[in-house]
């Protein structure tokens, strides 16, 4: 059974999660004596600390993605220069054959340029094994072992290519996931940690009890500001 994507609980972005996280555990910090007696202990409070600051350390999606690119340009070189080392053998079978001709066709490099990454590997490899069939055959138009061995060589190194990029796909999804489940933990932990914080100053002090207030947004935050400003 395929397992089921984890949804944000938190709806800003990662950074202002943490940031927030870091804001209030300097706050339970000031107000340690008080958090002490709803059982909030120190040690819990440094274990909140630590989980804020390997979230902090964890990549970001634009890291992951940068990487993810960097693997796709590699291979669509990799697919450039396996297509020109398929032209190059095609050129001098075309000399032989017409390519019209079952010989030719053989080779099954007709719409090369819309070919799927798995469809490419796959004519790489056919071109190889036909063109070894009919090396007697070709050997005036200098098609020989070398020019064979340059389509071999660039079909492995596309294929490599392919399951490389295909892996930094893999590995942005299982970051990603990873990501979403720790910034869930975290953002459990500062929910917890600000309702003892305004359970502590919700009848004493209204500023000390803003500062366990969280905001769901940088709008929501902006809106604060504006209604503090208003009533000064």
């Amino acid at each position: 059974m395929k397992k089921q994507s984890t949804n944000r609980q938190y709806n800003f972005p990662d950074a202002d999660l943490y940031l927030q996280c870091l804001e209030r555990i300097k706050y339970a910090n000031r107000d340690r004596e008080q958090f002490e007696q709803y059982g909030y202990t120190l040690q819990r409070l440094k274990q909140f600390k630590a989980m804020c600051d390997k979230f902090g350390d964890l990549p970001d999606d634009e890291e992951l993605l940068g990487d993810q690119m960097v693997t796709t340009e590699k291979k669509y070189a990799a697919a450039e220069n396996l297509k020109s080392a398929i032209r190059s053998l095609m050129t001098r079978v075309a000399i032989k054959y017409s390519n019209r001709s079952g010989r030719y066709r053989k080779f099954g490099t007709a719409k090369m340029g819309d070919m799927t990454d798995a469809q490419l590997i796959f004519c790489g490899r056919r071109v190889v094994r036909v063109a070894r069939q009919q090396l007697d055959f070709l050997a005036e138009t200098g098609v020989n072992e070398n020019v064979i061995r340059r389509v071999a060589e660039a079909t492995r190194q596309f294929e490599k290519s392919v399951n490389i990029q295909q892996d930094k796909v893999a590995d942005r999804d299982i970051s990603v996931e990873r990501r979403v489940e720790k910034g869930n933990k975290l953002y459990e932990e500062l929910i917890t940690l600000c309702n003892i914080g305004k359970d502590i100053w919700a009848e004493k002090d209204p500023v000390r009890y803003e500062n366990y207030c969280i905001y769901e947004s940088n709008n929501e935050q902006k809106k604060a500001r504006k209604a503090k400003q208003e009533n000064a």
